[in-house]
């Protein structure tokens, strides 16, 4: 009982603690105290810095889940543009490539045209340029349809050239677009010429190949493989001196009366998509007898006043 007062009794000052105004205020004065001693002398710089140093494994810990999240939806990001920007670039890549290889067509075919540009001014009769619109119908006849007709002033039997040589006829013409055989076909003959000797043949398409042949020659005529064929302009059609075809075969079997002669056409037939219509070649027909007698038809009629004067005199008594 005693001991229970007497303790009691000597409840000292630390064993309450001091109230929190009291510990507010320490607190306070130390830590004016310690802001000041550091800005004035940074004795406490390398304090700081090893509670720094001490703190970093945990703020890494503390940090790990929300890098961790923040990395899985940066790679995700990631992965969806880079996806969506490979297709694009290969989309851009084979746009970029379909326009490379049309400008490369319209170069070629740029080039072409100032081909048959000057084909078209060193000919001696007018052409038009056509251009291909699809392949004839009947898959055993090489022709082509042309985008020119009869609206555009264009016959049937106009030559057909490229820049190089014949390519064929035109056979058939429609208001707005036009039938041309082509020199391969068999329906078709081209009225040709050796340019080395000057020899005359009629040269016919072979129809199932790209070749034409030259039939109903003798054995021993003079045709060389590597002559050049030329057009003869006897037929009225084709101009003169246009290049046909190259030979390439020759055969003299004496065993027939005949030789075998194959030529290949020197004209881009399947090759291209425009050629030239050239305009059949007027001939001047020669003027007949009566007229190369009496230049003046009006000579030919007698007129009353010279009645007299046409009128034989007869001679007897009267």
């Amino acid at each position: 009982m005693p001991r229970a007062i007497e303790h009691q009794h000597h409840t000292g000052f630390f064993v309450r603690g001091p109230s929190p105004a009291a510990r507010l205020l320490l607190f306070s004065l130390l830590s004016l105290v310690l802001l000041a001693t550091d800005a004035k002398l940074n004795y406490l710089t390398e304090v700081r810095q090893g509670f720094l140093a001490l703190a970093h494994p945990l703020q890494l810990i503390a940090n790990a889940p929300r890098n961790l999240i923040q990395n899985v939806g940066a790679y995700f990001h990631t992965q969806t543009s880079v996806v969506h920007e490979n297709s694009v670039l290969r989309s851009q890549a084979l746009k970029h490539a379909a326009e490379l290889q049309r400008y490369k067509t319209l170069e070629v075919e740029n080039e072409r045209l100032r081909k048959l540009l000057g084909a078209a001014q060193l000919s001696s009769q007018p052409a038009r340029l056509a251009e291909i619109l699809h392949m004839g119908r009947d898959p055993f006849t090489h022709k082509v349809v042309v985008n020119l007709g009869s609206r555009q002033n264009i016959v049937a039997g106009q030559a057909v050239i490229d820049e190089v040589a014949i390519i064929g006829q035109v056979t058939r013409v429609y208001p707005f677009s036009s039938e041309v055989t082509l020199i391969t076909d068999k329906g078709l003959s081209v009225p040709v010429l050796v340019e080395r000797n000057g020899l005359r043949a009629i040269a016919f398409g072979r129809g199932h190949d790209a070749m034409i042949e030259l039939p109903s020659l003798p054995t021993n005529v003079d045709i060389r493989v590597g002559d050049k064929l030329i057009t003869s302009g006897i037929d009225g059609i084709y101009p003169t001196g246009l290049a046909v075809a190259e030979v390439t075969h020759v055969d003299t079997n004496t065993d027939t009366p005949f030789a075998h002669i194959i030529a290949k056409p020197l004209a881009g037939i399947e090759n291209h998509k425009q050629l030239l219509l050239v305009s059949i070649p007027k001939v001047d027909r020669p003027a007949d007898s009566n007229t190369l007698q009496n230049p003046d038809p009006q000579q030919n009629v007698a007129s009353p006043r010279n009645k007299k004067a046409v009128t034989p005199k007869r001679h007897g008594n009267n």
